[in-house]
């Protein structure tokens, strides 16, 4: 699978997709969202992914849309609604996509993560910082609310107070204030992001993938069930993970005091 603004590797059980117009910040385009898109799918649809992770080549995550180069390709005759549709349609689709990838999906964010850019690192189960990532909303400096769905993810991240603050300014954050908020799980030194997001995916893809799977499944229904659903969706997984190989390992390994060997079955 040959990509032009992404790369796209997979090794150990573990896919990364790396933004990759570095000249440009990883300012997105069409083609680089549809190459995305395809990546996620692919990871998706692998059996041997257990992992996918996002990142940046370069000094930036990614800078949000390149505003030059759709000021350039926009056809006179478009109206404001083709407009829009064309714009975000990709977007939307990723996101859309994701909501059904039941494997970890982690962010290494790099550097800045602007716009458009800091909605698709807010797509991220998990989002490990170098010390040189920056985070902005700055889609009110353009004078339009975010389009990528942030005003979905962020409040269910930093909460209502802090989303309403990154949305209504516009104003960059640090990693050690995106840290604060809970936006970030980890910061680490620039030098060690690569390392330390590695260790988390191996980690994870050597877990036993089923209950990992599940145990995601149940995190982001239950947002949006009460209660008693809620507890009931948990047993049901509880069920189907306990008639798995790994649900034998597990307590055989602690027993017999080693690691486990989770085979993923």
């Amino acid at each position: 699978m040959k990509f032009k603004d992404i790369l796209y590797t997979k090794e150990d059980g573990i896919a990364t997709i790396t933004l990759n117009r570095p000249k440009a910040l990883n300012a997105l385009t069409p083609r680089m969202q549809r190459e995305w898109l395809q990546a996620i799918e692919d990871a998706r649809q692998d059996d041997e992914v257990r992992v996918l992770v996002v990142t940046g080549a370069g000094r930036a995550f990614c800078s949000g849309m390149d505003v030059r180069m759709r000021a350039a390709q926009q056809a006179p005759e478009s109206t404001p609604v083709e407009m829009f549709s064309q714009r975000h349609e990709n977007m939307h689709g990723i996101a859309l996509t994701l909501a059904t990838l039941d494997k970890p999906y982690i962010g290494s964010i790099n550097g800045p993560a602007v716009g458009g850019g800091m909605d698709f690192a807010s797509m991220c189960d998990i989002r490990i910082a170098s010390e040189r990532a920056r985070f902005s909303m700055a889609y009110i400096r353009m004078g339009v609310p975010p389009a990528g769905g942030g005003c979905y993810f962020l409040p269910r991240i930093v909460g209502i107070a802090n989303a309403c603050d990154l949305c209504w300014t516009g104003r960059m954050i640090d990693a050690q204030e995106a840290l604060r908020i809970g936006y970030v799980s980890r910061v680490v030194p620039h030098d060690e992001l690569e390392m330390a997001t590695r260790e988390l995916a191996t980690q994870l893809a050597k877990g036993p993938t089923i209950a990992i799977r599940l145990a995601k499944r149940l995190i982001y229904r239950c947002l949006d069930l009460d209660l008693v659903r809620a507890l009931e969706d948990h047993q049901t997984a509880m069920l189907l993970a306990s008639a798995t190989e790994d649900a034998q390992e597990g307590p055989r390994a602690f027993i017999e005091k080693r690691e486990p060997i989770f085979r993923g079955r």
